[in-house]
């Protein structure tokens, strides 16, 4: 089950559960809907032009900026350089459910992610220590390990001979 979808002035083609990256899309509590579906395919081999009908929904991933790209303009024998950059602003769409003739094709539910904690902090190895640079706060105290130093070899100038 596909659907192949129209955002930003590109063409995506989408399945449920798929993360697509589109350019800035103004989203309703998390949630995009894409209207301008321009085919369907419920089978294999099987593309239908989609009808009125058909709609593509989202949630809303994470928005952010991408990659600086760098203009040049330069023009040879006349002294003209000019360099300019953009960083195009992103929505990264999860494709959670297409529907079309009465049928619905909805993705799996991600499962949640559990914080995970450090194996030191578990165990209760640091001590608690109030320093004075930070009153009422707790700083937290870690072992640290001396590593000898090895002797030195100081190298000396070399004279310049002069002639």
């Amino acid at each position: 089950m596909y659907a192949v979808i129209r955002a930003g002035g590109k063409q995506y083609r989408v399945a449920p559960g798929d993360v697509i990256r589109v350019e800035k899309q103004g989203d309703k509590d998390g949630r995009v809907e894409f209207g301008d579906v321009l085919a369907v395919s419920a089978e294999a081999g099987n593309v239908a032009p989609p009808g009125s009908q058909a709609f593509v929904t989202g949630e809303v991933v994470e928005q952010g900026r991408g990659n600086k790209i760098l203009v040049f303009h330069y023009k040879r024998k006349k002294q003209y350089k000019k360099l300019r950059g953009h960083r195009q602003d992103y929505t990264a769409v999860r494709i959670t459910e297409i529907g079309f003739d009465g049928q619905s094709f909805k993705a799996p539910d991600l499962p949640k992610k559990e914080k995970k904690l450090k194996a030191a902090h578990e165990a209760g190895e640091h001590e608690e220590v109030k320093t004075s640079k930070r009153p009422g706060k707790k700083a937290v105290k870690h072992a640290v390990h001396a590593h000898a130093k090895k002797p030195g070899v100081k190298k000396k100038a070399a004279k310049k001979k002069k002639k």
